[in-house]
Parts: structure tokens; sequence; C-alpha cells
């Protein structure tokens, strides 16, 4: 599916991101990958390798438009080119109710989910405009359902919404595709651990905690990040090359948009 392309991943973590990784390799993409936990990004590059696939590892905070020029530069330099780039760099304040909160935690968040995409697009755009290429942002299944005391997560990835379309129109000249993978619930070790926490806090069990999220998700289980992930190699693919401006929703049909 991604069989010679280039494609950067930032925001590489435990849960979606390593596994977006490991599964854009097994279809052929030669991999960026960036974070800015050293010893774990390029853990996630060593296990691409290990596989038989192609990764490089590049410690980066996409706050910083210098970092988002080292990332693309690494690119460039490694493999020639770049075809794909998938934002999932994130940034939240703790997650507290807005009349509490900071909303100095509110900017420092939109600098990474907000700005640092921008800064990655403005980074990558040289190189993309000449042949074209797939950017696909990561939102949140919460901008559709925002969740008290969620309002620094949710807030930039509604600008990023926004960013996204804005995008899509204008470099839509330069065959250059811009769009958003809204992700809901996905189980692996991210989500495990907060719900093994909230089970702690609320005097239930993790399994009790699945069941009632699960309850509410049509087919019937909290989907797999794995699963997930591949939703993303489809936008990043030639299968949807006449998709740009979109919003996929990733959720096992929680939410269902009009």
């Amino acid at each position: 599916m991604l069989t010679d392309k280039v494609v950067i991943i930032t925001g590489i973590g435990p849960g979606m991101g390593r596994k977006l990784a490991l599964e854009a390799a097994k279809v052929g993409a030669k991999l960026v990958l960036a974070a800015r936990s050293k010893d774990f990004v390029e853990g996630v590059a060593r296990e691409v390798q290990a596989a038989g696939g192609k990764a490089i590892a590049v410690t980066a905070d996409v706050s910083k438009q210098e970092d988002c020029n080292r990332i693309v530069a690494a690119a460039v330099a490694e493999y020639g080119k770049l075809d794909g780039l998938v934002n999932s760099a994130y940034g939240s304040g703790p997650f507290v109710s807005f009349e509490d909160g900071d909303l100095n935690d509110w900017r420092k968040a939109m600098d990474v989910t907000l700005f640092g995409t921008l800064q990655m697009v403005k980074a990558a755009l040289p190189h993309m405009k000449d042949k074209g290429g797939s950017i696909v942002n990561v939102g949140t299944m919460e901008t559709r359902k925002p969740l008290v005391a969620h309002g620094s997560y949710v807030v930039p990835k509604v600008a990023l919404g926004g960013a996204t379309r804005q995008l899509a129109i204008e470099l839509g000249k330069y065959k250059i595709r811009v769009n958003s993978a809204i992700m809901g619930w996905m189980w692996g070790a991210p989500v495990e651990s907060y719900m093994t926490h909230m089970a702690k806090e609320n005097g239930t069990t993790l399994d009790a905690m699945k069941a009632g999220i699960s309850a509410n998700i049509p087919l019937g289980h909290i989907p797999p990040d794995q699963e997930c992930a591949k939703a993303i190699l489809v936008l990043l693919s030639d299968f949807t090359s006449q998709v740009t401006g979109a919003a996929l929703d990733i959720n096992g049909g929680e939410y269902v948009p009009l």
C-alpha cells in the first residue's frame, strides 16, 4: 500500500504512534519517527528495523520550528524525498475544570497540537509541492463529545480540525491532500493504564470499565490501537487519492457524524 513512500510520523509513543510505525513499515513505507523521548523513539525505530522495515529516529519537539525543520531535513537526507506526514504529536495540561484551570496550560497545549502541526507542514511543504503528498492530522472523538475537565486537550484538537480543512483548500493546488483521522477510544497500553487508575479511584474493576465503554460501541469492543492505525495508512495511500479535507471517524461506531 505504501511501497517506497517516505512518511514522517510525529508524536511516537507507546500507544497508537508505535503501532502506526510498525504497520506502516509492513506495507512498505520508509519512516522517519519523531518524538521528544530519545530512548523510546529510537527503540521503536529498532523494532521496525528488526522486522525488516526501514526507519530512522529523530528526537525533537514540534513546538520548535527548528526541530520541525530538522525532522524534515533528516527525511530528505536519508531517503531523498517526502511523500507523507502524520501529525500525531499533541499537548495537554492537567485534566481540571475550566474554572480551576490555568489558561497557560491551554496555550502550551496549543503550541504542540496546533502550531506544532502547522510548523511541521511549513517544513514539509517545499519538499511536497512538486509531486504532491498526503498529510494526516490525528484528531479525537472528544471534539465531537467533549468531556468535563479535558479542555486543554479538546480545544487545541478542535482548532486542528479547522486547520486541516484550511490546509486542504490551500494546498490542493500542489496535489497535497490534508485529512483528519478522528480517533475514539483505542485499546492499548496508554488507555489500559488510564482505565486501571480510574478503576481504582472509582472502586471498580478494569473489566467493568471496559464493559461499560464497550456497551456504547456498536462493534461491541474498544477498538485496538493497531487496527485504528491501519485507517491512517489508507489516508496516506493512493487509495484515497481524491480525498482531501475529510474527517474519518475511527471509533467503532460510538459516534456517527451526519
